[in-house]
């Protein structure tokens, strides 16, 4: 499913349920949401080495400017990730983070059922790399990245505080990778992350 479509689906949903609305997003406001989010990389996003997807837990912090735009903060607990010989077998590991900070637009913020989209800068880091297999007795070395993040997501207001929160973002996450100090190449993990939280506003 493409963002348009995804981006229509939540339009339309949210469209439902303006009428009923009773819990307004204002400015001020600050949106926490805790959960979990699993990413998944590009298939084949290696000639030589490819990563492997995880899932851990995520929270994010917006803050509204107006009741339209938000900016927003990403963070987790650390990502653990396989690495394997393209087609082959697995030669390591890898985790990392991937702290985002997005300018969000919120469409329809005085409705029981929020949608909105994002756009923002990424900063992954990649550490406490391992070999395996193999590559076992090398050193793997993967360099951290900047990039583009894009997302669409929606809060479901459950009451005045509380709510339920499901997003989607693509990243714009490329490495370089080294072996023993020699470049080996650059992997496009370019990941879709999916995430679903609880939120509460203050």
């Amino acid at each position: 499913m493409t963002y348009r479509k995804l981006t229509s689906i939540l339009i339309g949903a949210a469209m439902i349920s303006a009428s009923g609305a009773t819990f307004a997003h204002e400015p001020g406001d600050w949106l926490l949401r805790v959960g979990g989010s699993q990413v998944d990389p590009t298939s084949d996003n290696g000639d030589v080495v490819s990563v492997d997807g995880d899932s851990s837990i995520t929270f994010n912090l917006s803050y509204l400017i107006t009741e339209h735009w938000a900016v927003e903060l990403l963070a987790a607990t650390p990502f653990e990730h396989a690495i394997n010989l393209e087609g082959g077998p697995r030669v390591g590991k890898t985790e990392h983070l991937p702290p985002t900070v997005s300018i969000q637009y919120h469409l329809l913020p005085n409705a029981d059922f929020q949608p909105y989209v994002g756009l923002g800068v990424n900063y992954t880091t990649f550490f406490d790399e391992k070999t395996t297999g193999p590559l076992a007795g090398t050193d793997l070395s993967l360099q951290d990245s900047w990039g583009v993040a894009a997302q669409v997501g929606m809060d479901w207001m459950l009451g005045d505080r509380w709510f339920l929160n499901v997003d989607v973002r693509w990243i714009d996450i490329d490495t370089d990778a080294y072996l023993d100090g020699a470049f080996l190449e650059e992997v496009e993990i370019d990941p879709m992350v999916y995430g679903a939280h609880l939120g509460y506003r203050f």
